[in-house]
C-alpha cells in the first residue's frame, strides 16, 4: 500500500518515500514530509552538482556542502516557487 503525505515540495499530496532515504533527523524529516517525485527530483540536481562541482563525498566539506544545497533545494520557499513556473 502506497502512503501518501503532504509533500512540502510540491505543496500536494504525494506518494511518499518507501524507506528513510537520509540518516538522522533531517532524514526523517524528509522521509515524513518529501514525496517520492520531490526526492528524485533532488537526486537528478544532486548529481548535477557533484558532476559540475566535481565533489568527492569521501570529503566532509563537500558533503556539508551537499547537504546544504539539499535543504536549500527541498525546503527553501525560492526553489519551491522556480519549480512551480
Amino acid at each position: 500500500m502506497k502512503r501518501i503525505i503532504y509533500c512540502v515540495f510540491l505543496q500536494q499530496l504525494a506518494e511518499g518515500l518507501t524507506i528513510q532515504s537520509y540518516p538522522g533527523k533531517l532524514g526523517k524529516y524528509i522521509y515524513q514530509n518529501i514525496s517520492q517525485q520531490a526526492w528524485d527530483q533532488w537526486k537528478r540536481h544532486q548529481t548535477i552538482l557533484i558532476n559540475e562541482k566535481k565533489l568527492n563525498l569521501i570529503n566532509n566539506d563537500h558533503r556539508n556542502f551537499l547537504e546544504k544545497e539539499m535543504i536549500k533545494f527541498l525546503f527553501t520557499s525560492e526553489q519551491t516557487s522556480k519549480k512551480n513556473h
